[in-house]
């Protein structure tokens, strides 16, 4: 088939890159030139594992080009998927002006029962205002469906290959038997559905992970003030068939691109459609509260930030991907810096002065190039994301010995009970 995607962002460039993998012709349109331009280097202006490679051999092939140019990228487009940003508007809602201009832009050049897959994340509704502003500007006859991604950054390409499932959201037979075929090499169950329920099934699965986030983190809090260690408790319920072992992460709440993103537009949705008493406000709500609440607990516990050495270990949400978006040092460092703290952080792919666009570092902030640079004299380390790089280092050889420094394991990763007896002060998450 021949294939078009709409924004060459996360989303639209692993999905191109996948999607040209089964031998499709598939072209990627962006109006960032530079962007653009990258791309067809074969250089992805952000870290993915195995993205890269993946792009250059489909480019190699054939099966994949880029380009600014709308009418050469919709002209011949059997399927044309929408994956441009839905950034929040002020009351908290998607902002949907890159959706409806795309749509426009589109219309000029779309061929006869082409299909309009909104791939981006959008609120019920959005797909019928779009099948109207392509109506505007065409005659032609043409079809649209809802496609929600469900990519995890770090893992996203392995995530295209072997979805879980494929929801498609469609009014039409011929629509769901064209995309059935587009996505059967995927070898993954195909969930028909109505286009509101897919966008729905979008937000809810985003909304129900940061639950668990935000519920794990309520109990931890229960387990620092009555002794029971909140790891046990994971064990303890995860034998339980309807809860599971997975996806329980105590520690500073849910970041990233997505996940405080889609809380919040639906909150905002929610409130849009007088559904206001509803847990997605609270969620929200814990969620924003959740860092100052911890730092200030973690100041107290250290005898205030003031004048120390701190070192602060992973810049990214999480690891394997650069993404510093609501990642919690960018949360973090500042507060640091305004106790008047000394910083060294350290990140093997995220960079604090490109992510801020700062020709400089602030005063009192250093990020360095290893791990044993950023905790050398530490009086705090600051373990916040469970890069391999910093899971797998030997702390004991960067002890001082003549100081008293305290290893603060925001994500239980380390054993408490061989950094206590390495000489470090170690404070947990819900852990006694």
């Amino acid at each position: 088939m021949n294939v078009t995607f709409i924004g060459t962002g996360f989303v639209g460039v692993v999905s191109a890159a996948v999607y040209a993998s089964f031998g499709n012709n598939v072209i990627g349109l962006d109006v960032d030139e530079k962007k653009i331009a990258s791309l067809e280097k074969s250089i992805v202006p952000f870290y993915e594992p195995r993205l890269e490679n993946l792009l250059k051999q489909q480019q190699l092939n054939g099966n994949l080009t880029f380009t600014t140019d709308y009418a050469t990228a919709i002209k011949n487009a059997d399927v044309i998927m929408i994956a441009v940003g839905t950034p929040s508007a002020p009351d908290g809602q998607a902002d949907l002006k890159y959706i409806f201009a795309s749509s426009e832009s589109l219309a000029a050049h779309i061929k006869e029962d082409a299909i309009v897959v909104v791939k981006s994340t959008v609120p019920p509704g959005t797909l019928e205002k779009v099948e109207e502003i392509i109506k505007t500007k065409t005659k032609v006859n043409f079809f649209t469906a809802s496609v929600p991604e469900f990519l995890k950054e770090g893992s996203a390409v392995d995530d295209t290959l072997h979805p879980d499932r494929v929801v498609i959201g469609a009014t039409s037979p011929e629509v769901f038997s064209v995309l059935e075929k587009l996505h059967e090499p995927l070898n993954a169950p195909i969930v028909k559905v109505k286009p509101a329920s897919a966008q729905m099934a979008k937000y809810t699965a985003n909304a129900y992970l940061a639950t668990r986030i935000t519920f794990i983190n309520q109990i931890a809090d229960l387990c620092e003030k009555n002794g029971a260690d909140v790891d046990d408790i994971v064990r303890a319920i995860g034998w339980d068939k309807r809860i599971g072992k997975h996806y329980w992460y105590p520690g500073l709440g849910y970041g990233g691109s997505c996940f405080p993103k889609d809380v919040k537009e639906l909150a905002a949705y929610s409130r849009a459609i007088n559904e206001n008493d509803n847990l997605f406000n609270k969620i929200n709500e814990i969620n924003e509260n959740r860092i100052p609440k911890l730092l200030q607990k973690i100041e107290n516990k250290v005898d205030g930030f003031e004048g120390k050495n701190i070192a602060v270990l992973g810049l990214s949400f999480k690891p394997n991907t650069d993404d510093m978006r609501e990642a919690p040092a960018t949360r973090i460092i500042p507060v640091l810096l305004s106790k008047e703290a000394k910083v060294k952080s350290f990140d093997p792919m995220a960079s604090w002065k490109s992510f801020f666009r700062l020709e400089n570092l602030e005063e009192n902030h250093e990020q360095t190039k290893t791990v044993e640079e950023a905790v050398a004299q530490a009086d705090i380390i600051l373990s916040l994301i469970e890069w391999p790089e910093i899971t797998s280092f030997d702390f004991s050889k960067t002890r001082v010995s003549n100081k008293s420094q305290w290893f603060i394991d925001v994500r239980n990763q380390f054993s408490k009970k061989n950094l206590e007896e390495q000489g470090y002060k170690y404070l947990g998450i819900g852990r006694s």
